[in-house]
């Protein structure tokens, strides 16, 4: 995935990514889906054109990032280059395995090609291997990282009147995708029931309905992914309580911004949210949740100790990881 002007967040994370891998002296070229839904002929597109990328740009290594399908790309622009295979797992890929029929063959067939295999938390590596445990040894763990600069501390009360956002009472954001697994209803149930502050939603999606004229609830929709950090400056509790959350990218990036967080306890996030960056939770414990905003909202606001905990996450040192990887592949 890669932003688009149409679609502005879609795979931003990948961004930082390979500005960094480019700073550390590699070449990098990039294939990639730019859109949202439409038929799957985009995939023989990304096919099409990884192969042509790989027979013009002549790479060491191929990079691709998802199992299945863009893994099978990789795959097969690998085979054009005569170069190794290194993919990612990010999330969806490993929990499509034994949903989607045809998709655990497949992404075996990908990784018995892949040279080595990183996933983006210790616990998506073990629901990997849970499905394909041949992939256990090929298995390194690194993360998208964030930007540190990028996600840098800012006053809040500036950013609040930047973005017209202002009110009483805490501040509650939230940033992703408006669906089901992001468990957005739940969280705004758990808002109300705060009975104070305000909640604002970044992001967009078939849930969008169910959140929007309720009191004290800002929707923004979709935004470039440069316009997050000052709606996240603007907030005092970013929350991200998601049924399952394999990283939880947007937490470690208001951390990194001294924000107190909100966050499940089913994936990633107990790999990097300390005690005294904020509270995790049984994301289907609705009272639990009410309960975790109240005890965030009370957390220092800004909290130093927060991005202490996400400065080891910091972009650069994990492009580093990753290139230690692809070169290891070469």
């Amino acid at each position: 995935m890669w932003p688009s002007p149409e679609q502005p967040d879609l795979g931003s994370f990948l961004v930082p990514l390979t500005r960094e891998l480019e700073a550390l002296g590699h070449e990098v070229e990039v294939a990639s889906i730019s859109q949202r839904g439409g038929s799957r002929s985009k995939y023989v597109r990304l096919v099409r054109e990884a192969r042509a990328a790989a027979r013009r740009f002549n790479p060491d290594v191929v990079f691709a990032h998802f199992l299945f399908p863009s893994g099978a790309a990789g795959a097969l622009a690998a085979r054009a280059a005569g170069a190794p295979l290194v993919v990612m797992a990010h999330g969806q890929d490993v929990a499509n395995l034994g949903r989607i029929p045809g998709v655990t063959a497949a992404t075996r067939w990908v990784l018995h090609r892949s040279s080595a295999v990183i996933a983006n938390s210790r616990w998506l590596a073990s629901r990997l291997t849970e499905h394909i445990s041949s992939a256990e040894p090929k298995i390194e763990v690194a993360d998208c990282g964030v930007d540190l600069e990028a996600f840098s501390p800012r006053p809040a009360p500036e950013a609040r009147r930047s973005v017209g956002w202002d009110g009483e009472g805490p501040a509650f954001l939230c940033v992703g995708s408006l669906i089901e697994r992001k468990n957005v209803v739940r969280l705004a149930d758990a808002f109300a029931s705060l009975e104070r502050g305000r909640l604002a939603f970044v992001g967009d999606g078939p849930l969008r309905g169910a959140l929007e004229g309720r009191a004290n609830v800002t929707m923004t929709g979709r935004l470039p992914q440069g316009d997050v950090p000052q709606w996240v400056a603007a907030c005092d509790v970013l929350c991200q309580p998601s049924l399952i959350e394999p990283f939880g990218q947007a937490t470690l990036e208001a951390m990194a911004m001294e924000r107190t967080v909100v966050a499940t306890t089913v994936g990633g996030p107990p790999e990097f949210v300390t005690p005294d960056a904020g509270v995790l939770i049984d994301p289907e414990n609705s009272d639990a949740m009410a309960a975790a905003l109240e005890r965030a909202a009370a957390m220092p606001s800004p909290n130093p100790a927060a991005r202490e905990a996400a400065a080891s996450h910091d972009v650069k040192h994990q492009a580093r990881k990753m290139a230690a990887v692809l070169e290891r592949a070469t």
